[in-house]
């Protein structure tokens, strides 16, 4: 079985050249021959794998090579509901405990949202918690005090307003694949109210409750993924799906490698193909 790993191509770093050798390194353990493929040369590549493993974000591409009778994984409708922080949370409402929140109305140039904050504040409370819809690492989140703190996040990227749930600074990341969670690890952050190691948190392994099992693995169906990371408040809230979580966090902390069972159940679902 011969499969693409399509990358970003202007992504560079240890952390991602790490994850990439590794799954390279996994796939070849399991018998499949992987090729790294950069999201830009993929667009000029006439080859037709046999699946592509696609660890970014680019969907547009991902829907290409559906379109070519690829098998992808994650798709990318998934891969797009899980990189929209609010298609995620339409995805999931009324069907899932999430924070309550609001999506800030759609411009088409810079606007004064002061009237949408401050009326989007008196129904989520203060501190309120202020999201880019697309962002990883915890990255482009912010726990804003006041009203201008909020506005002052505000750069014309599509955002969100959620409400502030205590969390003693902690989370639950479950690892699903196929219809079971195969690791689960807490984070808890000293210093930020995100949890993320990226962000200086740490990481312990953790037994989940079956709420949480079964709640990652219903989100994960939900949002039709192979595989995914779900993080989940102590109150039992989901806070946020990745369709492409950094399994080299969860592997330092429980042991378990998680990339053999992607390619096994990537394998398994090719065979019902």
């Amino acid at each position: 079985m011969h499969g693409f790993l399509v990358v970003n191509h202007y992504l560079h770093g240890g952390k991602y050249n790490e994850l990439h050798n590794h799954l390279l390194v996994s796939a070849k353990n399991k018998g499949v021959d992987l090729d790294i493929v950069t999201n830009e040369n993929a667009l000029f590549s006439d080859e037709k794998p046999d699946f592509v493993l696609f660890w970014d974000k680019d969907t547009m591409l991902a829907k290409s090579f559906e379109n070519k009778g690829v098998p992808v994984f994650n798709s990318s409708k998934s891969i797009e509901l899980c990189d929209d922080k609010a298609k995620t949370y339409l995805a999931l409402e009324n069907k899932f405990r999430q924070p309550k929140t609001i999506v800030a109305p759609l411009s088409f140039f810079a606007v004064d949202y002061s009237r949408f904050v401050n009326t989007a504040v008196e129904n989520l409370g203060l501190p309120v918690v202020f999201k880019e819809r697309c962002g990883s690492f915890g990255e482009q989140v912010h726990l804003c005090q006041t009203v201008d703190e909020v506005m002052n996040c505000i750069n014309g990227k599509p955002f969100l307003l959620q409400e502030y749930v205590e969390c003693n600074n902690s989370d639950v990341r479950l690892e699903v694949v196929g219809d079971r969670v195969v690791a689960a690890m807490k984070r808890h952050n000293d210093n930020d109210f995100r949890s993320n190691i990226t962000n200086g948190g740490t990481a312990s392994e953790y037994t989940p409750t079956e709420y949480e099992k079964q709640t990652a693995v219903a989100v994960c169906k939900e949002l039709g993924l192979t595989f995914g990371g779900v993080d989940i408040l102590p109150n039992g809230m989901v806070c946020e799906v990745n369709s492409n979580a950094h399994i080299i966090n969860i592997m330092n902390t429980t042991g378990v490698d998680v990339a053999p069972l992607i390619f096994d159940e990537i394998s398994e679902k090719i065979k019902q193909i």
